[in-house]
């Protein structure tokens, strides 16, 4: 389970918004002096963003509450799969059979581009535009930091 700290902005039935900031793990790494990943982490660093949670301990959580917020590895490498992985290989696909039936070069990559964009609408379609539908992959609260938590019954 990827964990990360945030801040309850609102609660509401179907969710929390809570505020998180990004940080880097750059600091922790040995190579972070030779690395070339650190430079790109800290364009982003510092910045705030809303997300909203699910919280299945049904937490009492008022705004203000720090809380952990948990995604699980698998919620990510789905999530990475559809949005990189599966729009590249129906690239590659149709961009391949274009260039097996003999077709042009200008056609092929036509066939590439148009591979591309079915792969996105594809990723687009499997994750739904109704939000219950992709509540897998929203975090969800652990724990509160720092005081004990109560629960709901």
């Amino acid at each position: 389970m990827i964990e990360e700290p945030g801040l309850v902005l609102s609660v509401a039935e179907d969710g929390v918004l809570v505020e998180t900031i990004r940080k880097s793990s750059c600091g922790q790494c040995s190579a972070a002096k030779g690395c070339g990943q650190k430079m790109l982490a800290s364009i982003g660093q510092g910045q705030r963003f809303e997300v909203i949670a699910t919280n299945p301990r049904r937490l009492i959580l008022q705004k203000g509450d720090q809380v952990v917020l948990g995604l699980a590895e698998s919620a990510l490498l789905k999530a990475s799969f559809m949005a990189y992985l599966l729009p590249l290989v129906l690239m590659i696909v149709t961009a391949t059979f274009a260039e097996l039936a003999g077709f042009s070069e200008g056609v092929v990559a036509v066939s590439g581009i148009g591979g591309l964009f079915m792969g996105l609408g594809v990723t687009r379609w499997l994750t739904g535009s109704d939000r219950k539908t992709r509540c897998q992959q929203y975090p969800e609260i652990l724990r509160t930091s720092g005081s004990c938590t109560s629960t709901v019954s």
